[in-house]
């Protein structure tokens, strides 16, 4: 989203999930190229950089806020790699606009205000029904007596194992419901979320939440 701002001077705003990523730099690497290359592109320098670990669901953001009282002294604009890197929240992001500090989404860096809601409000719905569909898939599952925590059910073995319990445990260990489970889990974890916490929210067990964490952080 482009918006006027008086200087060519940039403050980068970057967000990792975990201490994990924030220590190893998995995503933030990419989302400072994303920023650099948007700089050179453009004619901008950047002229500080703030690095948030926090979930994104999170409005409580003091690195953020550090990083839009720094573009609004030095009359720059703020920079993030991608708007899910800001939030999948509308009203935080419309909040974000209302305040006047400009600010650039690199990958959405060409949509007026009225594109960007639109994005937000789909990415918001998205994780909302991924949630509400595991719920209710695990809930069922429940229900007709299938066992769920075991991390091996995960795996091929398990899946296969799965396959002699008939249609009912087949679905639930199907391709679909894996993917919403590790969704659910990667959000649980964004809200800052222990792995017992995770476990007892999405209702699979601690070692199942912990493969799904490492096997995304590798």
């Amino acid at each position: 989203m482009y918006m006027t701002y008086e200087k060519p001077i940039a403050v980068s705003y970057y967000r990792v999930s975990t201490q994990k990523q924030g220590r190893s730099g998995l995503g933030l690497e990419a989302q400072q190229a994303a920023v650099e290359a948007f700089c050179r592109a453009h004619g901008l320098t950047i002229d500080s950089s703030f690095t948030e670990v926090e979930s994104g669901k999170r409005n409580d953001r003091p690195e953020l806020a550090k990083a839009f009282a720094k573009a609004r002294r030095i009359r720059g604009v703020v920079l993030i790699a991608k708007l899910d890197r800001l939030a999948r929240d509308v009203s935080f992001i419309a909040g974000l606009i209302k305040q006047g500090t400009p600010f650039i989404c690199v990958d959405a860096a060409n949509d007026d205000t009225f594109v960007l809601h639109i994005k937000a409000s789909v990415a918001q719905e998205e994780a909302q029904k991924i949630s509400a569909r595991t719920k209710d898939a695990l809930a069922a599952a429940k229900a007709r007596g299938v066992m769920l925590g075991n991390p091996g059910n995960l795996t091929n073995e398990g899946r296969a194992r799965g396959s002699r319990n008939g249609a009912a445990a087949r679905k639930v260990q199907g391709q679909h419901n894996r993917d919403a489970i590790r969704q659910d889990v990667l959000d649980a974890r964004e809200r800052g979320l222990s792995l017992r916490a995770i476990a007892k929210e999405v209702g699979v067990g601690t070692m199942t939440v912990s493969r799904i964490l490492d096997a995304e952080a590798k």
